[in-house]
């Protein structure tokens, strides 16, 4: 049911800038993600590390992450998302800053990780898309796409930001200098705008004489049981194991193909753009058509991708296509899986359902960078990553094309 029965257009007259504020908020959530690329390099050059060890971090954040995910779901459903997500976004930039005060031993990189991966649990996605569904019934497609286009945002902005930064005062400055930035963006936009159903009456809901209706749904304990949410699950961690990897190393991949590192960076802020019209386009498509076939045929375009690095790598042209054709995906992955989610599933317990999906897609997170860097230390290429690419984005758009149509909610 709609949360009060409006119109596409009512929704966004009504609700417009709360998609923009948790766009935002999601784009935090992914800064040491997105934004860690450009500092592989410099971090290994100063501590004399591999790539691995560089990377491992990551991991370590997001398995974390992986374990709490339902809990933080839980306690969305309960206590709602705004004071979590205000809280996350300043935790989350001044764990951030802390990584310039790395010394290179390996207690203290871990420490750092640590910290980084408890600061980012109240910025997760389930708490940015939460709100959005909540607000939006008739346009959530489209809502949901410009409230995840803040990793789109992530992917452009972080890498060309932190590249210019670590050239003009030091990698040190640069982790400091980017949390400052990006915090003083960020918070105020989300404590004007960010609120979904479930934080109290606002403005908008005591505009008009019609009350909130209770949110749909199936109960938490049948939405993980079900054959839905396993397809839903494989698919995910599947899909996040290879792409995340990617876009972590397509700046060391370009540069390791021969490419300047600034002209690297520039030609990886093609997935960041793409990743913009990717996320728009699939909002639409979501609203308009079956949206596990939407899901499915927007999976297989990694496979060009890969195949363009894997056979024509060290050529710009074929550099920017392949940029451009993942960033049309990167923009869809956690779009069709929290429409689909939604749709399946309902709203009552979403936090909690999304919640056992975002573990997956942590997992695959955790382990698919860290996996690519081991490939590259073992083989000095990543070539073979980028086959196994190829093999896991087919299995993950089967395991998409399977689901059935979405049918009545068991709403008892």
């Amino acid at each position: 049911m709609s949360y009060l029965n409006l119109t596409a257009s009512e929704e966004w007259r009504r609700f417009g800038m709360l998609p923009v504020a948790a766009a935002l908020g999601y784009a935090t959530s992914v800064i040491h993600i997105y934004g860690l690329g450009p500092y592989l390099e410099p971090i290994q050059e100063a501590f004399g590390w591999s790539r691995a060890r560089a990377t491992s971090g990551l991991t370590i954040a997001t398995v974390i992450n992986a374990i709490f995910c339902i809990v933080i779901g839980m306690l969305v459903d309960r206590m709602g998302p705004r004071l979590i997500g205000l809280i996350g976004v300043l935790l989350t930039t001044g764990a951030f800053a802390l990584f310039g005060a790395a010394t290179g031993g390996q207690g203290n990189w871990y420490l750092l990780w640590g910290m980084m991966a408890f600061a980012t649990l109240p910025v997760q996605a389930t708490i940015w898309t939460s709100a959005v569904a909540s607000r939006f019934e008739t346009s959530r497609g489209m809502a949901l796409a410009v409230t995840l286009s803040g990793a789109s945002l992530a992917a452009t902005v972080f890498p060309l930001l932190a590249t210019w930064l670590i050239g003009t005062y030091g990698w040190r400055t640069a982790f400091v200098a980017e949390a400052v930035i990006w915090a003083a963006i960020t918070f105020p936009m989300l404590l004007i705008f960010f609120r979904g159903a479930r934080d109290g009456r606002a403005r908008d809901d005591t505009a008009t004489k019609e009350k909130p209706q209770p949110l749909a749904g199936v109960s938490a304990s049948e939405g993980l049981r079900s054959l839905v949410f396993l397809r839903l699950f494989l698919a995910s961690v599947l899909f996040t194991f290879t792409i995340i990897a990617l876009v972590v190393h397509f700046i060391p991949i370009l540069t390791d193909a021969g490419a300047e590192r600034l002209a690297a960076a520039g030609v990886a802020s093609l997935v960041g753009i793409s990743s913009v019209v990717g996320r728009l386009g699939t909002g639409y498509m979501l609203d308009h058509f079956r949206a596990s076939r939407v899901g499915a045929a927007i999976f297989l375009l990694p496979i060009v991708a890969c195949t363009l690095l894997l056979l024509a790598g060290a050529n710009p042209f074929a550099q920017s296509v392949a940029a451009i054709v993942t960033g049309l995906t990167l923009g869809a992955e956690i779009d069709v899986i929290v429409y689909l989610t939604t749709k399946h599933f309902g709203l009552k317990n979403f936090g909690t359902i999304y919640g056992g999906l975002l573990t997956a897609l942590s997992i695959g997170t955790a382990f698919g960078p860290l996996a690519a860097a081991a490939v590259f230390d073992h083989w000095g290429n990543y070539a073979p990553f980028l086959s196994l690419t190829i093999i896991f984005m087919a299995c993950s758009s089967l395991a998409l094309v399977s689901l059935p149509e979405p049918g009545p909610l068991d709403v008892r």
